[in-house]
């Protein structure tokens, strides 16, 4: 079975991510899959895949419907005779179809990572009610709920819920200190947050939040990090930690290689979302038995339970955020049975092997017609 894999991203992400292990996972599990990755040139994905042993090749994406991606995609498949197009973002959707209509493609799936619903536009409707795509596959029950509001044909849609290698967790290492890089003492309460700066991560309520508990009356001493890909977006939080005087509370790192690698140096890892999938840092910091607090947006709920693996609150309430930290710290003997909760759930039901195995059920199911 020969696979295409398509990416119009020009950044790195957890999406990107998911690719990336699902390739993997493919090759050590189930060698019958052959799977090409296309993603766009020189953008950080293929800076990424350079150093896998993951099949990729690359098209050059200048704007958003840049044709020659399009010709690339059925340059592939004819070369490589694929059976089966499995779509990752919707640029890329867009692209395929437009190369649908020089070329016959093949069958195609599509990767619905995030709650944002389908827009309900003529053009936009088009190409995910496209006739060859047979499947969507979702992150999570409310991604599907959401996505089910728009869509015709509601037996497309199926929930595959991405998950950590781990084995890449095991062996995973960092040469970064993050206590002897930020200069911070043993007592320190490191905070940290790992997310792209992007609306959906909402990292004007982690600095409010981080602004809160530092006002706290408590003696506890905290740091905040966050790491993550700056964009457009990092000059206007710089300019809040400023405006709020936190600069020696707050650090933000940038993009970070393997940064869920300084997760187990995390006291606690916040998220402060306000839309998502289901994020993979919770993931690994389950697999890394770091506590987790978290907003109840996307399919995050479907993931951590409330006073069972982690803590829970609404999206940009930063009191509540605020005050669950303070009640974590001080309640620390919650925090071993939030942890091995944590660290069982994601063993038992959130793996690359589980998403490669239903993954590939799905490719059969549409390449048999069902």
């Amino acid at each position: 079975m020969k696979i295409l894999h398509l990416s119009a991203v020009h950044s790195w992400g957890g999406g990107e991510k998911q690719i990336e292990l699902l390739c993997e996972e493919f090759q050590t599990g189930f060698p019958e899959v052959e799977n090409i990755i296309l993603c766009v040139e020189e953008g950080l994905f293929h800076r990424k895949l350079k150093n896998t042993n993951i099949n990729f090749k690359t098209a050059p994406l200048k704007f958003n419907l840049d044709l020659r991606y399009s010709l690339r995609i059925i340059s592939f498949c004819k070369k490589k005779q694929i059976d089966l197009i499995h779509i990752h973002d919707p640029k890329a959707l867009s692209l395929a179809v437009i190369a649908d209509k020089f070329y016959n493609l093949p069958l195609m799936v599509f990767s619905k990572k995030t709650t944002f619903p389908i827009k309900n536009r003529k053009q936009t409707l088009f190409k995910y009610n496209y006739p060859k795509l047979k499947r969507i596959l979702c992150v999570s029950n409310r991604t599907k709920e959401i996505t089910a509001e728009t869509l015709k044909n509601y037996d497309r849609l199926k929930t595959i819920y991405h998950g950590i290698s781990l084995i890449k967790q095991q062996n995973i290492t960092t040469k970064i200190d993050l206590r002897k890089k930020l200069g911070l003492g043993k007592d320190v309460i490191l905070v940290g947050n790992i997310g792209n700066h992007i609306p959906a991560k909402d990292l004007t309520t982690f600095i409010k939040t981080a602004k809160k508990v530092i006002q706290q009356q408590e003696k506890l001493k905290f740091h905040f990090v966050q790491i993550g890909q700056f964009t457009s977006e990092t000059p206007n939080l710089l300019k809040q930690v400023n405006t709020n005087n936190l600069e020696k509370d707050i650090s933000f790192l940038g993009f970070m290689e393997n940064a869920s690698a300084v997760i187990p140096q995390l006291e606690v890892l916040l998220l402060t979302s306000n839309s998502e999938g289901v994020p993979n840092v919770i993931f690994e910091a389950f697999y890394h038995k770091t506590p987790v607090i978290t907003t109840n947006v996307g399919g995050i709920s479907e993931i951590v339970t409330h006073m069972e693996n982690g803590l829970l609150t609404e999206a940009f309430d930063a009191k509540k955020l605020a005050e669950q930290i303070l009640f974590l710290q001080k309640n620390q003997e919650l925090i071993p049975r939030f942890t091995e909760n944590g660290h069982k759930k994601v063993v038992e039901h959130f793996t690359t092997k589980q998403m490669a195995t239903k993954t590939l059920q799905e490719y059969k199911l549409v390449l048999n017609g069902k």
